[in-house]
Order: C-alpha cells, then sequence, then structure tokens
C-alpha cells in the first residue's frame, strides 16, 4: 500500500509563493502519473497539474505560467510551485498517484490547506 504525504500548504498574501511537497512510500513512484488537485468549499475537485514518469506536463488554464509541478524520481517527491497566488487558488490540494502494475491503482494523499488572502 502506497502511502502520500503532502506539505508546505498554509496562509499566504495573494500575489505570494508557496511550494507544495509530496512524498511517497513504495517502489513505484517513477513509473507513475502524478497530479496535484484541488478542492475549494462547494466546488468540485480539479485536477490542478499532472507530470508523467517522462515529464511531460499538464495545467489547469487558470495557473498556467503560474504554477509547475516538478518530480524527482530520488527522492520518491513531486512538487508544485506556485507563485502570483491568487484568492480563487484558496481550497484544499490533494497528491495523487495513479498507473498500472498487474491491475490499475490509484493512491490520493490526505490533502493540505492553501488559502491565499487578498
Amino acid at each position: 500500500q502506497v502511502q502520500l504525504v503532502e506539505s508546505g500548504g498554509g496562509l499566504v498574501q495573494a500575489g505570494g509563493s508557496l511550494r507544495l511537497s509530496c512524498a511517497s512510500s513504495g517502489n513505484i513512484f517513477r513509473i507513475s502519473n502524478m497530479g496535484w488537485y484541488r478542492q475549494a468549499p462547494g466546488k468540485q475537485r480539479e485536477l490542478v497539474a499532472a507530470i508523467t514518469p517522462s515529464d511531460s506536463t499538464n495545467y489547469l488554464d487558470s495557473v498556467k505560467g503560474r504554477f509547475a509541478i516538478s518530480r524527482d524520481n530520488a527522492k520518491n517527491t513531486v512538487y508544485l510551485q506556485m507563485n502570483s497566488l491568487r484568492p480563487e487558488d484558496t481550497a484544499v490540494y490533494y497528491c495523487n498517484m495513479r498507473g498500472q502494475l498487474l491491475k490499475a491503482y490509484d493512491y490520493w494523499g490526505q490533502g493540505t490547506q492553501v488559502t491565499v488572502s487578498s
């Protein structure tokens, strides 16, 4: 069973920056697709950024140019650098790992709160 542990959330003023980290247990990190999702109160969870094992990335339109996802396979960790934060970025951010070995797998972290004040 894989465990994902997020860290780095907090309270920041608009225009500020935060870096989220998600550390994975186990030995399937380097072959997995990793993603950051977020869920604001009363809204559906949405994909913010994702990165493949070959380092291809994709982003939610509203964060393009402000957020950057990266991974360090040696540390089993995925990062989300968030710059120029806006109040509308306020949400719980979740780390996700998915892929397929003998069967598909899909793991989630516990979430970390990001609050951006205006």
